[in-house]
């Protein structure tokens, strides 16, 4: 990606994430994520220039949040801008923040998302987003058994059984994770026997309603290495968005935004092998079914090396090539700040900051995916050194 200058992030805070958070509200909220991302770059409200704020507004019902939050987020008398793309509003808000400053237009951006899902009915605007005659084929949310469906008929119980590792995967790593929503110790039976909600899908294998807020502040090359010692490049980002569409005759083979998206950004970066090349990957994952899927398309794997990976450990937060080791989507899932806590989670990673959790290799080079909308993906590439 051509850019104007270098953008690091050089500040990262995020909340504790839980299903209800009646002790705050959402000014509240927020300036919690907001506090702890200017405490860990050593700044001040003075030294931000303009403030990114974005969340889903039909959630909670409150139409335009950032103008009640500018207590919360410090924009007050600032530049500021209010973002929303649906799941990927977080990973929107980073991009539209690294824009922001790598033009020159600004040299410090906070970015900040989150959800106070309590306060709302999450479901409720989910479903009735689609009209219910002209969108009949449209699966709006998580829940869809139809691919997970492909895959059992497919592979058989090799696909379930790989589809409840990779939940006890991420379960064994919430657990590592001060700021994960869902702590739970669980095995594969429990997720295999877990209550069924479309088949092959199980509660066990879906994303909570969650609470939380995330921040992350973004700086130029000369401004980054002022503020901090392990500043994290962004090297690039690739969003592809599309929108469903009906077709005569029915609907037709469409290709996966991911797979466009991680083809676009591995051309552009010269990455050839994926799996040896970047060192970590903090995935959007819905369902830990839509993890396995879509491993392939993000890896650009041979169909069928998904589930081989799954079944050697691969993926563990020890293994040769570790996903989600901060417990996923299945584990946390403020959806404002849903795909922002993938890149900050992959900017820990990459400062070797992330604790617990911290992957055992190390790591220079890190993925973090977006997901939202009728399949949207925004890929964002950050890395330890960049070019000057």
């Amino acid at each position: 990606m051509s850019r104007k200058r270098n953008v690091a992030i050089v500040g990262i805070g995020q909340t504790y994430h839980k299903s209800h958070r009646p002790d705050v509200n959402q000014v509240e909220l927020v300036h919690e994520a907001v506090r702890a991302a200017l405490e860990d770059a050593r700044l001040s409200m003075k030294d931000i220039d303009c403030v990114v704020h974005g969340n889903m507004e039909l959630f909670e019902g409150i139409h335009q949040p950032d103008m009640w939050h500018v207590d919360g987020d410090g924009g007050f008398l600032k530049s500021g801008f209010r973002l929303s793309t649906g799941g990927t509003t977080g990973g929107t808000l980073v991009s539209a923040a690294d824009h922001l400053v790598a033009s020159g237009l600004f040299g410090v951006v906070l970015a900040v998302g989150f959800e106070k899902q309590e306060e709302g009915h999450t479901t409720t605007g989910i479903t009735a987003m689609a009209d219910p005659l002209w969108g009949r084929t449209l699966m709006t949310g998580a829940i869809s058994g139809v691919r997970a469906g492909l895959l059992v008929k497919e592979f058989g119980e090799r696909a379930e059984l790989a589809a409840a590792r990779l939940r006890v995967k991420a379960a064994d790593n919430a657990l590592k994770n001060p700021f994960a929503h869902l702590k739970l110790k669980i095995t594969v039976d429990d997720v295999m026997k877990s209550r069924l909600l479309a088949y092959p899908m199980r509660l066990l294998h879906m994303c909570p309603e969650s609470n939380g807020a995330c921040a992350l502040i973004l700086a130029a090359p000369e401004k980054a290495r002022e503020i901090s010692k392990k500043p994290v490049w962004i090297k690039d980002h690739v969003t592809v968005h599309m929108e469903e569409t009906f077709y005569r005759g029915g609907p037709q083979r469409i290709v996966p935004s991911m797979d466009v998206a991680a083809k676009k950004l591995y051309q552009r970066n010269g990455i050839k092998n994926p799996l040896k090349e970047i060192d970590v990957f903090e995935m959007y994952d819905p369902s830990s079914w839509w993890e396995l899927e879509w491993m392939e398309y993000f890896l650009q794997l041979k169909h069928g090396q998904n589930i081989d990976l799954v079944e050697e450990g691969a993926t563990e937060i020890g293994g040769r090539f570790p996903i989600n080791p901060s417990g996923g989507v299945v584990s946390t899932n403020p959806i404002g700040a849903t795909a922002m806590i993938r890149v900050a989670e992959a900017a820990l990673q990459v400062r070797g900051d992330a604790g617990k959790h911290q992957v055992p290799k190390e790591v220079r080079m890190a993925m973090a995916s977006s997901f939202g909308g009728t399949l949207w993906t925004i890929l964002h590439l950050l890395t330890r050194e960049v070019e000057a």
